[in-house]
């Protein structure tokens, strides 16, 4: 696929894979067409994942092959939005990516809201990859930045809300149906590039929310962040 995922392999198919929903959690996953040799050992418990910094430009790059319907986010938005990103390996294998921001909704964006933006799980990560990632994250998010509460959201037509709910998540807002996540100026601009996401459904979408601590305790005056070199700082 002409992508250089620096030391660590993706699980497994790199080169070929198609996309499916597996039941419980209803996360977007990766399935080799056809087996790969040399990918070494699949993990048989999430307790076996390594949960760690991932640079963004690889996550992108990941989330663009497994996700189907989201697989486009631009570095640029990520990194103005103060972006940073996550990956689940096991033996130097990706099995799980994951990819914050502070919130689309300006409303939201308040400078002590982060938003969980993209979710890609390989289909032959253990089963409860996904709450315990999410976890992991939410641990290292609270020691690691200034953030007071977590958000995402969940597409009523494909998720269930498990890996929120296992997690210690709250559902806080359920959205209208006739709500789709796409604009025209997103899809004009893809587009012209050969590119495009899938309209998401009009079926209404569920916020959840975790706060980490308190917002009594945020120091509003946060300082400066190189933005390239945010995430090395973070982590």
């Amino acid at each position: 696929m002409g992508m250089d995922f620096n030391k660590k392999n993706i699980s497994p198919g790199d080169a070929e894979v198609t996309m499916k929903i597996i039941s419980g959690d209803g996360v977007r996953v990766a399935q080799p067409l056809f087996p790969v040799e040399g990918q070494g050992s699949i993990p048989m418990s999430p307790l076996q994942l390594n949960i760690e910094a991932l640079d963004l430009k690889t996550a992108l790059e990941i989330n663009r092959a497994w996700h189907s319907r989201l697989p486009l986010l631009p570095y640029s938005t990520v990194i103005r939005k103060h972006g940073i990103a996550f990956g689940a390996t096991y033996l130097n294998v990706y099995f799980a990516v994951a990819i914050w921001s502070t919130p689309c909704a300006r409303m939201l964006d308040n400078g002590f809201t982060y938003e969980l933006r993209r979710m890609a799980i390989c289909n032959n990560a253990p089963k409860n990859t996904a709450s315990r990632m999410i976890s992991i994250m939410c641990k290292i998010l609270k020691k690691k930045t200034h953030y007071c509460r977590l958000i995402s959201y969940q597409d009523t037509e494909v998720h269930t809300g498990t890996i929120y709910k296992a997690s210690g998540w709250i559902a806080t807002n359920k959205s209208k149906t006739g709500f789709g996540w796409s604009n025209s100026k997103k899809k004009s601009k893809w587009a012209g590039r050969g590119l495009s996401n899938k309209e998401q459904s009009i079926a209404p979408k569920i916020r959840w929310e975790k706060q980490i601590r308190p917002e009594s305790t945020l120091n509003i005056t946060i300082p400066k962040i190189n933005k390239e070199t945010q995430q090395l700082k973070l982590f």
